[in-house]
């Protein structure tokens, strides 16, 4: 597992987001072309292609694309200058005041933001998980680079899922977030909150470290993620280029589809049975209702028990499945360090005990 070894420090992480085999391709530097850090300004943010946008004070005014986006600039203390989102969170998705913060951000599109209102919502930043993807429907409606410029809103992309299918290996450790958020700080002019929440992520997945730190690369179990909400005709595999691959191979699992190539794809039945996973995580989108998704976890078990192809597994006739959300395993945030934490803990229940 490799326990302890880091892709450098935070300053290292700033600059770029696949510093580790990691997520995406997305730079931050501060001013006169160093690391961002503190206040300092001006700060240069690079694309996935490399073209750069400089901010030279932190923006007022961010329209954000989704909630993953909003919450780490909810939890980098930025929240009072969000001015809209899409895909909000539904209700009880964020915990506490979090939560309540969250709930009286405008919803300036329930899905991906039509352009009209995204260029027009006065915004003078624009935080984008997922367009780069080109996965998420709706895409195809996003402003160009010239119109966002026109608008005069600057746009930037969170790296470790808008870029992670150009990079150039499997993402295996969390520098891909931790990248995003070191990012976010330095243009929020957040960056010490920004290091205390890369601190205490780091601080989880070295306790897994040294939890698992005997356990060899061949004795690490098999893990299929189950994505129940991509539809069961026929399944999409998670790859290495995802970032749930690093929160899974922290957790001392192993994907069993980490060598396909890029993001998601799909495959066959065939192949999941032919990988004979050891322990299957239900990746259920969040309904926003605690008694909702708990309805779909059961939903995705019952199918998994029922389809002829994969009820003899012996991970499902055991029910080793993991009910985790897939937000919480497939987006950043700090919140990927907890399911680093969850997983380990329930695969390897007896060297968390004593923690307990």
């Amino acid at each position: 597992m490799r326990p302890g070894k880091w892709c450098g420090l935070a300053m290292v992480v700033a600059l770029t987001a696949t510093a580790c085999g990691g997520g995406g391709t997305e730079r931050g530097t501060g001013a006169g072309g160093g690391p961002p850090g503190g206040d300092g300004f001006p700060v240069r943010v690079a694309d996935c292609k490399g073209a750069e946008t400089t901010f030279t004070a932190p923006p007022r005014k961010i329209v954000t694309s989704n909630a993953t986006a909003l919450e780490m600039l909810l939890r980098l203390g930025a929240g009072d200058r969000v001015i809209g989102t899409g895909f909000p969170p539904g209700k009880g998705t964020l915990p506490g005041d979090l939560g309540a913060r969250a709930a009286k951000v405008p919803v300036l599109g329930t899905a991906v933001i039509p352009k009209e209102k995204l260029l027009g919502s006065g915004a003078d930043l624009y935080l984008d998980t997922f367009a780069a993807m080109g996965s998420m429907g709706g895409a195809g409606d996003t402003p160009t680079e010239e119109e966002f410029a026109a608008a005069g809103i600057r746009h930037i992309y969170l790296a470790s899922t808008a870029c992670a299918s150009m990079a150039k290996g499997p993402q295996r450790d969390l520098s891909g977030v931790e990248g995003d958020l070191t990012r976010l700080g330095a243009v929020t002019g957040t960056a010490p909150r920004a290091r205390e929440l890369v601190a205490g992520m780091r601080a989880k997945v070295a306790a897994v470290h040294t939890a698992l730190a005997d356990v060899p690369d061949g004795k690490r179990p098999g893990y299929f993620f189950f994505d129940f909400d991509a539809g069961t005709k026929q399944p999409m595999a998670l790859c290495g280029k995802q970032i749930a691959n690093a929160v899974i191979t922290q957790a001392g699992a192993r994907n069993v589809f980490a060598d396909c190539d890029g993001d998601f794809k799909p495959v066959s039945w065939e192949d999941v049975v032919a990988k004979n996973p050891d322990w299957i995580q239900l990746g259920v989108r969040d309904r926003g209702d605690a008694a909702a998704n708990a309805k779909a976890f059961d939903e995705a078990a019952r199918f998994l028990k029922t389809f002829p192809a994969t009820q003899g597994l012996a991970a499902v006739r055991n029910d080793r499945f993991l009910r985790i959300g897939s937000e919480r395993t497939t987006l950043p945030g700090t919140r990927t360090a907890d399911t680093v934490e969850e997983i380990a803990h329930t695969l390897y229940p007896t060297r968390f005990k004593a923690a307990r």
